[in-house]
């Protein structure tokens, strides 16, 4: 396979855009790993998604009592 006199910028531009998809993958892969760890920390500390299902109902507090303001 003969590239001509431009071999050397060919496989230059194909290496670069080589590490830059590799790059790419491996930034996107680190930040899912990163987003599915704090997803998992704020499911652990309550905070629950709007798309999934409620949290099972607990028992209902008492009424906190009314203060009454003079008019």
């Amino acid at each position: 396979m003969d590239l001509g006199p431009h071999a050397v910028f060919i496989v230059a531009s194909y290496a670069v855009t080589l590490v830059i998809v590799v790059a790419l993958i491996a930034w996107v892969w680190i930040d899912h790993r990163r987003q599915s760890r704090l997803l998992a920390d704020l499911e652990a500390r309550g905070v629950r998604r709007r798309s999934a299902e409620p949290a099972p109902a607990r028992p209902a507090d008492p009424p906190a009592p009314v203060k009454e303001t003079a008019a």
